[in-house]
């Protein structure tokens, strides 16, 4: 592909990228002024705190999926690692009330990158497709999990209340837990789009061989991916406990899909080689927007889902005309040339 191909192609998909981002604000902007209209706490100092709370977690392994999605791969084990490293913070503390609670933090990624190292393996040597080999692992942790916690349970009273508050307290109406996120947001969407090494996760989910042929080492990149996810996820255990106080070994489960959902939603094609984690992490506010908004107007709790559904099929949708408008625009500009 010529240096011009490219700089026409990487345009096109910035301004769809931009141009999908604006319309998330856009929706999110009248969906929050209609329920607003209607019930007028809605945006109220604790109502934001709750919609912000509810989505820290959610958009924080939209982080770590995002890369992974960039690739061209899954993880559907996500929720599993939270499940383990939330359950394993708690249980730390049950049984060393004194534990440091930095180190606590870190242990969780520790664990996560662990897992996820497991996943990359799978994917980048075993040749296993990502789908299979974390839909595996996804039972696999989450079986033992169960078989470790043997019904287990950790309560808030065996909880550091240092640790409690990253949830409960924080900035106005911004809890700790969401400023957190935050910051890795920036830190990670930044690193993604100008360092040679973020970048290269675009170039292996665009077109891998091509990568490969430019000196890119695949294999590295993946192992790296999946690790990195492994350890957001393992971190997102930890807010997981501070955000919910209360931890048993089915803490996580089912959130998978919905951060699936919520990326694919915030514009990152299952593809590969588009979006951005900040898009992810709108993606993620607006479903909780949505579910926040539904539960203020008391609308039955199955239109959150049909919702999610459609909003998902209307992203891959996009996804779709956004690839054969890419491939048109490839196919003209080489005809041209």
């Amino acid at each position: 592909m010529s240096p011009m191909l490219s700089l026409r192609r990487g345009a096109f998909l910035t301004a769809v990228a931009r141009a999908r981002e604006a319309g998330l604000f856009a929706v999110l902007a009248a969906l929050m002024l209609a329920t607003t209209t209607v019930n007028p706490r809605f945006l109220g100092a604790q109502g934001i705190k709750d919609i912000l709370e509810d989505v820290a977690v959610t958009a924080l392994l939209c982080i770590g999926e995002t890369i992974v999605l960039l690739m061209r791969q899954v993880d559907l084990s996500v929720s599993s690692v939270l499940g383990i490293t939330a359950y394993a913070t708690g249980a730390i503390f049950a049984t060393h009330m004194g534990a440091p609670i930095a180190l606590v933090m870190l242990a969780g990624p520790a664990v996560g990158a662990a897992l996820g190292a497991l996943n990359g393996a799978l994917v980048a040597f075993g040749g296993v497709p990502s789908l299979v080999a974390t839909l595996g692992t996804l039972y696999v942790f989450r079986g033992a999990e169960f078989a470790l916690v043997k019904g287990g349970q950790i309560n808030a009273t065996s909880l550091p209340a240092d640790l409690l508050r990253l949830a409960t307290s924080g900035i106005g109406p911004v809890p700790y837990v969401g400023l957190i996120v935050l910051a890795l947001i920036a830190l990670v969407g930044y690193g993604l789009r100008h360092y040679p090494g973020g970048r290269e996760y675009y170039a292996v989910g665009s077109n891998e061989e091509a990568a490969r042929l430019a000196g890119i080492d695949v294999r590295r990149r993946l192992m790296l991916g999946f690790l990195c996810c492994g350890a957001i996820a393992g971190f997102a255990g930890v807010l997981f406990t501070a955000r919910f106080g209360t931890v048993d070994a089915t803490a996580g489960t089912g959130m998978e899909l919905h951060v699936i959902a919520a990326c694919v939603v915030g514009g990152v094609a299952i593809t590969g080689g588009v979006g951005s984690v900040e898009g992810a992490a709108i993606g993620a506010l607006l479903l909780a927007v949505i579910s926040n908004a539904l539960v203020s107007l008391r609308v039955p709790v199955f239109w959150e889902q049909t919702i999610e559904g459609a909003l998902l099929l209307g992203a891959i949708s996009l996804d779709l005309v956004i690839s054969r408008r890419t491939l048109a625009l490839v196919r003209s500009v080489r005809a041209l040339g």
